[in-house]
């Protein structure tokens, strides 16, 4: 036994980054909704930046710790406490044996990852650690955890034991943290850039202007298939039949209601609602970061604009790897 689950929270679930090549098959990609934090989470600890991980939601999730273990923190602000204290996050953390971590309200964001040392020991299905929860593929167990669960861990490699024995010798936490505010966005109010979708002009003249000009709204029907959004209708500018087709992480779906549909990490492979927009890839981690009731500016931008954004957030996870490994070697 390493970690017990004491509360499973509104929604845990062991997450990577994706089912890719199975889509064919009807088997969604699922994968982390910010998969940046995911990333520098497994770099701080020493693992794969692929590396299976818990995405926690919102609030609740407690777990107790049955040995030492060495993890790292990051994604939204939960207010992840240690035996009662605020945890550091963003850095390599070592958990004492018989400590609990707890989740406890959302103060920022809405997503937090929890990396361990070694990585979650369960088998990878169709070359994937992620769970696809609707369908009871992968994961722990193919399900979100539950109380009384148990996770164990891999054993770790000569950089996890590198880090793991020099917080052990310290006897403290390191002083440095990785900045995050380049990668991810956790305001409640954010511009979203978007490239134009296949269906975008046949939205007539003011929906193709709203998109770009008016607020939407992120409802409560929001989950990791989908953002139900709200705001000024969207309006074809004539009926037509489109057949399904398919869709990714970020696609902006209009139904008959006019109100946008944003598809998210556990979206359906196919869809059959006209698409106004893309959301940028770049941008993606942010939006899986929004509470219900956030606010959203959507800003239209070049698909050479949107993979330029896309090549600068990768130097700077490549920039923190780096990082990482001159500390974890030489402090």
């Amino acid at each position: 036994m390493t970690v017990k689950v004491l509360n499973q929270g509104l929604l845990t679930s062991v997450q990577d980054l994706g089912r890719y090549g199975s889509q064919q098959y009807g088997v969604i990609v699922s994968g982390a909704m910010d998969k940046y934090s995911l990333r520098v989470a497994n770099l701080l600890v020493g693992n794969k930046e692929n590396e299976g991980a818990l995405e926690i939601t919102l609030l609740g999730t407690t777990l107790q710790f049955e040995r030492d273990r060495l993890i790292a923190i990051t994604g939204g602000d939960l207010l992840a406490t240690i035996d009662g204290k605020k945890a550091v996050t963003w850095r390599p953390l070592l958990v004492r044996k018989g400590s609990v971590l707890q989740f406890k309200s959302p103060l920022k964001g809405c997503r937090a990852y929890i990396a361990f040392a070694g990585g979650i020991a369960i088998p990878e299905v169709m070359g994937s650690k992620s769970t696809y929860l609707r369908a009871g593929i992968g994961g722990f167990k193919g399900r979100a955890l539950k109380k009384e669960d148990v996770l164990e861990f891999d054993e770790m490699n000569e950089f996890n034991t590198s880090l793991f024995q020099q917080l052990d010798q310290r006897n403290d936490d390191f002083t440095w943290t990785v900045k995050y505010d380049a990668l991810i966005n956790l305001e409640q109010t954010q511009t979203i850039r978007v490239i134009k979708g296949p269906e975008f002009d046949r939205f007539d003249e003011k929906s193709k202007k709203t998109l770009f000009s008016e607020p939407y709204v992120l409802t409560t029907q929001a989950d990791r298939m989908g953002y139900r959004m709200e705001g000024p209708p969207l309006s074809l500018a004539k009926e037509f039949e489109l057949l399904s087709e398919g869709v990714t992480y970020g696609t902006i779906q209009v139904p008959p209601d006019g109100n946008p549909i944003i598809l998210m990490a556990d979206r359906q492979t196919t869809g059959g609602y006209p698409k106004i927009g893309q959301i940028i890839s770049a941008d993606l981690p942010s939006m899986g970061q929004l509470q219900p009731n956030a606010k959203i500016h959507f800003k239209e931008i070049s698909h050479e604009e949107a993979v330029m954004e896309l090549l600068m957030k990768e130097q700077i996870i490549n920039e923190i790897k780096i990082g990482i490994q001159f500390k974890g070697s030489y402090l």
